[in-house]
Parts: structure tokens; C-alpha cells; sequence
């Protein structure tokens, strides 16, 4: 984990861990059941950026629970080390259950293709048979995502001290040229990654990708964005 350690872009004010808090966490550990955080040990990093302000974007660390085959629950962290910030949470449902919702819940889930396909979503320590077995699972799924923070970004500095303001709802990328290029290049650098092998790992699984909603969402925000095969919306599929 220290190859590819990602340490949080701020520290929140507030005094150092004082002789009575140490006392609680101990008597905490000692006393106290943790059950319902048991199994959140399925980890992915990917970037997210704010749906109503996609110049807004984000590493984010998602420590999972998988609930059964359609539905996951993840916590969302800004970095992978004990001191990391909270930042928020996602859902994460298969495409089956994501056809039971109704019509006016569907705008809140992001589509999860091409953050597979193009290789941004990574599951740091598994091999890549695994890993890519994982993505498979992935495929035509959705994701509902609500920021509580904006700590900031690593190549550009801390954001704000505290969780400031509103939830806010996040998507996903979903062309080539979306994500800054700067904050992709330096999560990949720092751990290890080269997209190019991971889009060519993944190629294979195009051959399942179904037309998604919510694909051309942010078209409009980032019009250089380029269509990537596999990742297409389900407007343009009729």
C-alpha cells in the first residue's frame, strides 16, 4: 500500500488527539461492536465530477460492501491512509434493478460503462484477471453519488476545511477528453496505473455493454469530448 499510497489534499482544523479521546476509541474498541462496517473491503478509485458543475471533479476511494449481485454500498473517502477525509457515499445497482426505479428517480444515477471500458476505474491489489473479473460485474450498472465534501484535489491544493454547503450530486464521465487530464495523470502515476493496459484488458467486455441513460449528460459541458465504443447513450441507440 505505501507504492501507491494517496494521502488527503487537507488535515480539518480542530486540536491533536487529546488523553480523552484516546481513552474513548480504547474503551470504544474494547466494548463496542463495529458490525455494520464489516465488509466494506472491496476498493475502487475512479473520479467523480459534480453534476451540475462538472469543472468540479474528484479522486474518490470507495470502500464497498457488496450487498448481493444488484446492489452495492460504498463509503467514499479522498485518499487511502488513516488520516482520509469522509467525503461521501454511492449506490451502485445492476441494470435490472435499475429498471424497477421510477421514472423521476432515474436522473440521480450516473452510468458506469465507460469508467470500465476506458480504464479510469481501477481496483488497486488485485491481480488483473481478478480485477477485471470485478469490472465484468460492473458492466451496465449505475451509481448514485452525493459528495458531503470537497477537500480539493491533489495536484491543485485543499478545498474546503470542512464539509461546507449542500450534498452535492456527482456522475460520471463518460467521453474521452471529460476528466482533466492533470488530476488522471496524477492518480495514475502515483499508483501504478497505465490505461492503456487497462483499456486493452477490458476491450473484451464491449461485447456486453448495453446503451445507457444519462451518457450524453454532461456532452454539452465538455463538447470535445470523444464517444468511446461500448459507452453510448440510449438516445443514440434508437
Amino acid at each position: 500500500m505505501e507504492r501507491h499510497r494517496r494521502d488527503s489534499p487537507l488535515r480539518p482544523p480542530g486540536k491533536s488527539t487529546g488523553l480523552w479521546h484516546q481513552g474513548l476509541n480504547l474503551g470504544a474498541k474494547v466494548m463496542q461492536e463495529t458490525t455494520p462496517l464489516k465488509g466494506f473491503d472491496a476498493y475502487v478509485v475512479g473520479f467523480h465530477p459534480a453534476k451540475d458543475d462538472p469543472s468540479m471533479q474528484m479522486e474518490a476511494h470507495h470502500y464497498c460492501r457488496q450487498v448481493n449481485d444488484d446492489f452495492l454500498q460504498c463509503v467514499l473517502f479522498d485518499g487511502n491512509t488513516a488520516e482520509a477525509n469522509l467525503i461521501g457515499i454511492e449506490y451502485i445497482v445492476s441494470e435490472r434493478l435499475y429498471g424497477t426505479l421510477p421514472e423521476g428517480e432515474r436522473h440521480y444515477w450516473h452510468p458506469h460503462n465507460y469508467e470500465v471500458l476506458g480504464g479510469s476505474l481501477i481496483a488497486p491489489g488485485l491481480p488483473e484477471p481478478a480485477e477485471r473479473a470485478f469490472m465484468a460485474m460492473l458492466m451496465n450498472s449505475y451509481g448514485k453519488t452525493w459528495h458531503t465534501w470537497h477537500t480539493g484535489r491533489l495536484d491543485t491544493g485543499p478545498g474546503d476545511p470542512l464539509p461546507f454547503g449542500d450534498p452535492m450530486l456527482m456522475w460520471s464521465f463518460n467521453r474521452d477528453g471529460q476528466c482533466d487530464p492533470a488530476l488522471e495523470q496524477h492518480r495514475n502515476e502515483a499508483m501504478g496505473v497505465d490505461r492503456t493496459e487497462k483499456r486493452s484488458s477490458r476491450s473484451g467486455l464491449a461485447d456486453r455493454a448495453h446503451p445507457q441513460d444519462g451518457v450524453a449528460l454532461l456532452d454539452r459541458a465538455f463538447p470535445d469530448g470523444t464517444p468511446l465504443a461500448g459507452s453510448v447513450d440510449r438516445s443514440e441507440s434508437t
